[in-house]
């Protein structure tokens, strides 16, 4: 099936002819797909266009590819799926610590990498999307959910401090924070957390799942005491500890209207 949208994927990787059967795969799947032969050619594409996903080769010619990885992660928030041909446990949790939305190991199948790749946008795409044209109109800021210092933008997966203060999530990151804020107060597994944050396309491995719960304690701890919040369940997984309040705001008339 067709993208409802010619959604943009620049693609990173110094092998010509893999990037040529990735672009021509995505492109018949109503994808617009970019090349990008190294680093410096990646960084200049996304200086000239935005992007809906990158996937990332590793072995890149002219920059370290985790390091890349890290430097994408704070420049924005575009989904990224590393593809590598170094699949074992300690390379996967590597790509994930750094901040990419999912890792890909070569060889793989074409119809992987698009599954892998619908899978990311679908959970970094705002909630209540609607498959036909985008809307003119911004996202009204109704849903939201408040814990501790901060609130979780349910439509625009968007997490503020109560002073202001923006703390960007990658897609799997508010997958999981989500996950926990729906169930509060509750011993979670790892398997649940599996489950709840990536489905079918997860590869079950235990330290995946304690890297990224990492990764958020970091991000959280900027306002909150985050281990606090998050707590660890020796031998079982993890349960959040923080009061949560769903805030359901109205969408406001626009002025004029009765």
């Amino acid at each position: 099936m067709a993208a409802n949208r010619a959604q943009r994927i620049l693609v990173v990787d110094d092998d010509d002819r893999l990037c040529r059967l990735i672009a021509d795969y995505l492109g018949d799947e109503g994808y617009r797909v970019d090349v990008a032969r190294d680093a410096a050619a990646m960084w200049q594409a996304l200086d000239e266009a935005n992007y809906d996903l990158i996937t990332l080769d590793l072995a890149l010619p002219d920059e370290d590819g985790l390091s890349v990885a890290r430097q994408l992660g704070r420049r924005a928030q575009t989904p990224i799926i590393i593809v590598s041909g170094k699949g074992d446990v300690v390379d996967r949790v590597a790509g994930l610590e750094v901040g990419a939305d999912d890792y890909i190991a070569k060889p793989f199948h074409m119809r992987e990498i698009l599954a892998r790749i619908r899978a990311v946008l679908r959970r970094s795409a705002p909630a209540s999307a609607p498959d036909g044209p985008a809307e003119v109109e911004a996202p009204a800021r109704g849903r939201r959910l408040r814990f501790d210092q901060w609130e979780l933008d349910l439509d625009l997966h968007e997490l503020q401090a109560a002073d202001g203060l923006q703390v960007g999530l990658t897609a799997i990151e508010y997958d999981l924070l989500v996950a926990f804020l729906n169930r509060p107060q509750r011993v979670l597994t790892r398997d649940q957390l599996m489950d709840l944050t990536r489905g079918a396309t997860w590869e079950p491995y235990d330290r995946t799942i304690d890297s990224l719960v990492a990764r958020l304690r970091k991000k959280l701890a900027a306002k909150s005491a985050a281990h606090d919040l998050i707590r660890t369940v020796r031998g079982t997984g993890y349960v959040f500890n923080g009061l949560v309040q769903r805030i359901d705001r109205p969408v406001e008339p626009s002025a004029g209207r009765p």
